[in-house]
């Protein structure tokens, strides 16, 4: 997403983690509030900085995360994936009340509610957490935008916030797909299965005219979504991407 050297050290500030939330089986959300108890300032589909330092060798690991958290919220919520990297393996044994920093929000993937009344978001994995940002300043705002999500997962058990997005499915102009890559005998999964193709959007979206895609997801699946939207004739000016990972 970012180099993180060139992020790291501006306007850090002390996070305290108030909340570890397991979502799936190797995705946790992870909860912070200010130590000063201020609100973070940004737009849905922006990212900060998170690092951690360690007590004994003052070594820093920084890495960006987009923030799931609605504007104007208490706190800064991350969906984090379990990959047992330098910074996962500390938020692994993460405990609350430790004391995290940020810096940001930065980034120029960002919801813009005067222009875009029609929308397709598209998410893989983890990259469902600026749409939750999105969706929530949708709700809370009541924008009336016209939202369809084709939300991609490996298996059916790692579907986050399923719940919260079957709530706003009733609450806001929002259809969600989600369509399962890998399915498995016993998973009972009845919804979409396989990758996101044209296809699939065809089926489920339909006329996607008129409509500014957001894409947000590991690298290989935002090239892959992008090439696919320009071969349905959707405009450059219209395709919006974040890379994670």
């Amino acid at each position: 997403m970012v180099e993180t050297q060139n992020y790291a050290m501006i306007n850090q500030k002390p996070y305290k983690l108030i909340e570890k939330i397991k979502e799936t089986p190797d995705v946790y959300t992870f909860r912070f509030e200010a130590a000063d108890n201020s609100r973070l300032n940004f737009d849905p589909g922006m990212f900060v900085m998170l690092t951690y330092i360690d007590k004994e060798t003052k070594e820093k690991i920084t890495r960006a995360f987009s923030i799931a958290s609605a504007p104007n919220s208490d706190t800064v919520d991350f969906y984090i994936h379990m990959v047992h990297g330098r910074l996962t393996s500390k938020l692994e044994n993460a405990e609350v009340g430790d004391i995290y920093y940020m810096s940001g929000p930065y980034g120029q993937f960002k919801f813009s509610s005067n222009e875009d009344k029609k929308v397709l978001f598209i998410a893989g994995g983890t990259g469902i957490a600026p749409f939750m940002s999105m969706l929530n300043k949708i709700k809370n705002d009541s924008l009336g935008t016209d939202i369809v999500l084709l939300y991609s997962v490996r298996y059916s058990n790692e579907i986050i916030k399923k719940d919260e997005l079957e709530k706003l499915e009733k609450e806001i102009n929002l259809k969600t797909v989600v369509t399962v890559t890998r399915p498995q005998e016993n998973d009972n999964w009845k919804g979409e299965k396989g990758h996101i193709c044209q296809e699939m959007v065809e089926k489920c979206v339909g006329d996607i005219t008129g409509r500014t895609a957001y894409i947000c997801g590991p690298l290989q699946f935002v090239k892959a979504m992008k090439d696919m939207l320009v071969s349905m004739n959707v405009p450059l000016d219209r395709i919006k991407a974040d890379v994670w990972g």
